[in-house]
């Protein structure tokens, strides 16, 4: 029989509707500022996406990283369609076998299966992490492209909080960051809330080793220390997520549903003051019959809620892809991959603790490729001014 735990708010015994508890939060006292070295941006949207990011590294005076992909952008369209007043680093990620990434465990494990995440995402932020390395950056930001920021001073308190926290995210107001099955127990009339993530972090790249590995919630175990706990984790200040439709596509839900187990079956530990050590055979049992009952409660919850009939079998539909892929899901699996999370971030730490320091841009742009294949592709912009030079020069251009 699987105990019953209800988390304040959440109104299930089968789920923790918030995480927040984890997060030392700025009360109205005013935190430090620091400055942002860098605001790293991954994309596979068209250049206009890029202009929030891009007005905002203007308004910090800091370079501004896109690393782009597929069909719909490039490096080279960065640099033609961003005013020439950023400090633009844009950068063309090829395959991930042209990359000078580590070999991964946790990657490797899903390779060839139906968990193996069809994105780029997380080999993205870790080429990005890798250049701070070369080039010294300590504290960088990273953002979504549908990440909308009223105040970019609450990037300079994120960074400011770097001191004392290894990842420091901003709220996320506007459209819900949640997966899948998430948004539809909160729309549904459950108690979600949503936790930090990589949309808006900024991270010390210094103390901080850690990596993104290739899953879905690679953001929440790049703030994890494997094996162990919560590494020290702040939040301040707040960003807008631009709305989606998070049930546009069943896959969706398939595609994040071995991810989201993972991280929300280590939270729900790290809830209770346990840690991710205890993440065992038993414990990844017990916490698939709650995510089951969990699924199968919010579909009730979906059928009997006040949703436009549309709306309603687009979610049904969804949670369903999710219950089909969570019955594919064995402890085991889930034992194994924390086990190889552990072990790779040693390997990681190993891995850029070899790379080479203090390099000048070209150099260390260079080294991203791995020895023997083609340099990437990248562009750069720069126009050294002051901070209120760069934004009229933006504002002319607009």
């Amino acid at each position: 029989m699987v105990p019953a735990i209800v988390m304040p708010g959440t109104g299930t015994p089968y789920h923790h509707g918030s995480h927040r508890r984890l997060l030392w939060t700025a009360d109205d006292s005013p935190s430090p500022q620091a400055n942002v070295d860098a605001i790293i941006v991954p994309t596979v949207r068209p250049p206009a996406y890029l202009r929030e990011a891009a007005r905002v590294a203007l308004l910090l005076d800091c370079p501004l990283v896109t690393l782009h992909s597929r069909k719909w952008t490039s490096a080279q369209q960065a640099a033609l369609r961003l005013p020439p007043a950023v400090d633009l680093i844009a950068i063309d990620v090829p395959d991930r076998a042209q990359l000078r990434l580590p070999d991964l465990e946790t990657s490797r494990l899903l390779a060839g299966t139906i968990f193996e995440r069809r994105t780029d995402l997380s080999a993205k932020r870790n080429l990005a992490l890798m250049l701070c390395y070369m080039l010294g950056w300590e504290r960088v930001v990273f953002l979504d492209d549908d990440i909308r920021i009223p105040n970019a001073v609450d990037l300079r308190h994120a960074a400011g909080l770097l001191d004392t926290y290894n990842a420091v995210g901003l709220g996320i107001g506007g459209y819900p960051d949640n997966s899948v099955v998430c948004h539809a127990f909160r729309l549904a009339g459950g108690a979600q809330e949503t936790f930090i993530g990589g949309g808006a972090l900024a991270v010390e790249v210094k103390r901080n080793r850690s990596f993104f590995p290739d899953v879905y919630n690679d953001d929440w175990f790049y703030m994890l220390n494997a094996g162990k706990d919560l590494q020290p984790v702040a939040t301040v200040g707040e960003v807008l997520q631009q709305p989606y439709d998070p049930f546009r596509n069943p896959d969706r839900a398939r595609a994040e549903e071995f991810g989201d187990v993972l991280a929300e079956g280590t939270f729900w530990l790290l809830d209770q003051e346990k840690s991710a050590a205890d993440a065992d055979w038993r414990h990844w049992r017990d916490f698939l019959e709650r995510r089951q009952r969990f699924i199968r409660h919010v579909l009730g919850m979906v059928v009997g809620a006040d949703i436009e009939p549309t709306e309603k079998a687009r979610m049904v539909e969804a949670l369903k892809a999710a219950l089909g892929r969570l019955a594919c899901i064995r402890p085991e699996r889930c034992v194994d991959y924390l086990r190889a999370l552990a072990a790779d971030q040693d390997k990681w730490q190993r891995h850029v603790n070899h790379l080479p320091t203090s390099q000048p841009l070209d150099k260390a742009l260079r080294s991203l490729s791995r020895k023997g294949t083609p340099s990437l592709t990248w562009y750069t912009t720069h126009a050294p001014r002051s901070p209120a030079m760069a934004l009229r020069a933006w504002q002319d251009g607009h």
